[in-house]
């Protein structure tokens, strides 16, 4: 099944050491391919790494990407990946702008859910909300275990649902009709909208569904829906994804730029010592569609990608007061935090960025993973009550960013965005953001230009272009390999296996393991 591994020949050369090329390359080799990864930065882990932001802080924070939900448990058992994803309590706190009043979700506390949902006004809601949730258990238990299957066909795929109220209000309508149909109250149906615009520039009522996709995908993780803290950080996921990889024999070289990739496999990249051909039986690409088009010259098809978001990282001396003061401040940050993102905000926010503005108020969420998983903090940063927090906008899209002004322009989303949190604070957000020993606010800021720049993600997308819907149309071809399992590009030794294959958004390492499935059946007699 496999070729002498040497400097020249493998049988499988993984472009990009992020975690979908780790993972493909932890399968394949402990198949007994030989596996040849290379990887642009000075380490692996793309995306999903953990960092000192903040020199001589002693907190690390997961730097890119910050939750898991989308990682099949089948991926950590094979490989042996000694992880901890820990379960969050409150999904989500919602203050209502302008106000003393916020929606607390508790999943642990229906009760007190019920009595946050009439403490806001929206109690004739609670049922609504609740019946719109059972039904994403629904899609969540019908589709999620085919992720680790060939893609299934859509008929297929509504009739593992068996139920066609349901397929057609979240996979044919548009998101904003099943929402305004379910709950009426505008915090309440911005709480829900909120998970469709994830780095998805849309609205409520976008024809091409592009915000129901984002949708489904976070609400089917794991079989619940649910977006867990990777304890110690990120970088313990591509962490023990690289051990994996190298335990079973893959050779994982950095500092490797790789300048052309061919039709026949050939991939030609430069490192410390110069430039360097390697051939592989199959070549797999963990970057984007766009830079692999570019890698093979095809750039008059290369895909449009845009990502849209703002991510500001911040250390904290504490966590900040609240507006509402029956609410902890610990079970506020304990699960998602909305920032003005009301229904009617969200969809002027996308009406105000589609004219080229930046939104005002800027609609943004906060997860603060220190709560959860205090081991990002040094002993005596958790003693004195340090936290961290990180701050995604939304409906902030890479159209309004000039390469040309880029600094200026982050500063002042950087502005916006800690604008938009001490608005619904009792204080401003700064009182409490920590300073280096320099006297530096510990605040990182990355817009989606430092996305593409720092680690090659076009337009800063996250998803690395437009989702697809985690199945095939009925009319797709599925007759190769690469096809059934969603990875395939226009030359058969060339197959994506990154976050802009079929189903390889997210952290979830399903772009990697669908490229090594599909590599295996096509070596298997």
């Amino acid at each position: 099944m496999s070729l002498q591994a040497d400097r020249s020949s493998y049988d499988v050369v993984v472009v990009g050491g992020g975690h979908n090329g780790l993972t493909a390359a932890a399968y394949l080799a402990h198949a007994g391919l030989s596996v040849l990864v290379l990887e642009r930065q000075d380490h692996v882990g793309g995306a999903a790494v953990s960092a000192e932001a903040f020199p001589g802080t002693g907190a690390r924070l997961s730097r890119y990407s910050y939750l898991v939900s989308l990682l099949p448990q089948q991926v950590i058992d094979d490989l042996g990946l000694s992880i901890t994803l820990r379960r969050r309590r409150f999904a989500s706190y919602t203050p209502r702008p302008g106000t003393d009043t916020g929606l607390l979700v508790d999943n642990q506390d229906a009760a007190a859910t019920n009595a946050s949902f009439a403490a806001i006004g929206a109690a004739e809601d609670t049922a609504g909300f609740t019946e719109f949730y059972g039904r994403t258990a629904q899609l969540a238990a019908a589709l999620w275990p085919t992720v680790t299957g060939p893609l299934p066909r859509r008929a297929q795929a509504r009739a593992l649902l068996g139920d066609d109220r349901t397929w057609d209000a979240y996979i044919e309508r548009p998101l904003g009709e099943v929402i305004e149909s379910s709950v009426r109250d505008d915090l309440v149906r911005g709480v829900v909208l909120t998970d469709g615009l994830i780095s998805t520039f849309a609205e409520a009522h976008q024809r091409d569904l592009q915000q129901n996709i984002c949708f489904l995908y976070h609400v089917i993780g794991g079989g619940t829906g649910a977006w867990d803290v990777p304890v110690g950080g990120m970088g313990e996921v591509s962490g023990a994804l690289e051990r994996a990889a190298r335990e079973a024999g893959a050779t994982i070289q950095v500092g490797a730029t790789v300048r052309s990739i061919d039709g026949d496999g050939q991939v030609a990249y430069d490192d410390a010592a110069g430039s360097h051909q390697v051939h592989g039986n199959h070549v797999l690409c963990g970057a984007a569609p766009g830079v692999l088009a570019d890698l093979m010259g095809d750039t008059a098809d290369r895909p449009a990608a845009e990502g849209s978001q703002v991510k500001v990282n911040l250390l904290l001396s504490r966590l900040p007061r609240l507006r509402e003061q029956g609410v902890d401040p610990a079970a506020a940050f304990g699960g998602t935090f909305h920032i003005n993102e009301l229904y009617s905000q969200l969809e002027s926010a996308y009406a105000t960025a589609k004219s080229g503005r930046v939104p005002d108020p800027m609609p943004a969420e906060i997860y603060c993973h220190s709560l959860t998983d205090p081991t990002i903090l040094s002993p005596e940063l958790r003693a004195s009550g340090a936290h961290t927090l990180t701050v995604f906008s939304l409906q902030t899209p890479h159209r309004l960013i000039d390469p040309a002004r880029h600094d200026e322009q982050r500063s002042k989303l950087e502005r916006s965005v800690l604008d938009s949190l001490s608005s619904v604070l009792a204080e401003p957000v700064e009182d409490v953001i920590m300073r280096t020993s320099e006297g530096h606010l510990c605040i990182e800021t990355k817009t989606t230009l430092d996305l593409e720049r720092d680690i090659s993600m076009p337009g800063g997308n996250i998803f690395h272009g437009p989702l697809a819907w985690p199945f095939a149309e009925d009319d797709e071809p599925l007759e190769t390999p690469a096809q059934r399992w969603g990875v395939a590009t226009s030359y058969d030794r060339v197959l994506l296996c990154g976050a802009g294959s079929h189903r390889g958004g997210g952290v979830s390492g399903l772009g990697g393991y669908h490229a090594a499935q599909a590599v295996l059946e096509s070596v298997r007699p």
